[in-house]
């Protein structure tokens, strides 16, 4: 099997979130609502597919400045695909768009030891908000 690689893929919404669902990210995504699912898709501006023949089988999505910073928001793998490399070449790929902008991503809880083992480095200081009204 031979994994092919493409920077910015033409994805439809459907195929989007079949990746996230046989990655697991479907569950900590809204797969139940494909209006947000086409926002996320539209809205990203970084994207590297992983391809056996026609077949998706692995995505990295994500938004950057081009300079300073690179946020990945998906690196999804079909569970099927796994532990065969194909994650660490999505995030070379995708750091190789934009050599400058620094990396950085949340891991999924299965993922948070992964991370580490590909030379990734953790840092203690991110913070997020969901609703507007936690701000105190």
């Amino acid at each position: 099997m031979v994994i092919s690689y493409k920077e910015i893929p033409s994805l439809t919404v459907e195929t989007f979130m079949e990746i996230l669902d046989k990655s697991t990210l479907g569950q900590r995504r809204p797969l139940h609502d494909v209006a947000a699912m086409q926002l996320m898709l539209d809205n990203a501006n970084v994207y590297v597919g992983a391809y056996d023949g026609e077949k998706l089988v692995g995505l990295a999505r994500g938004m950057t400045d081009f300079v300073f910073t690179t946020y990945l928001a998906d690196l999804a793998v079909d569970e099927a695909y796994q532990h065969q490399g194909i994650g660490k070449q999505l995030l070379k790929k995708v750091k190789n768009m934009h050599p400058r902008a620094k990396l950085i991503l949340l891991a999924a809880p299965a993922a948070r030891g992964y991370y580490p083992k590909i030379g990734m480095q953790k840092h203690d200081y991110c913070f997020f908000i969901d609703d507007v009204h936690e701000i105190q």
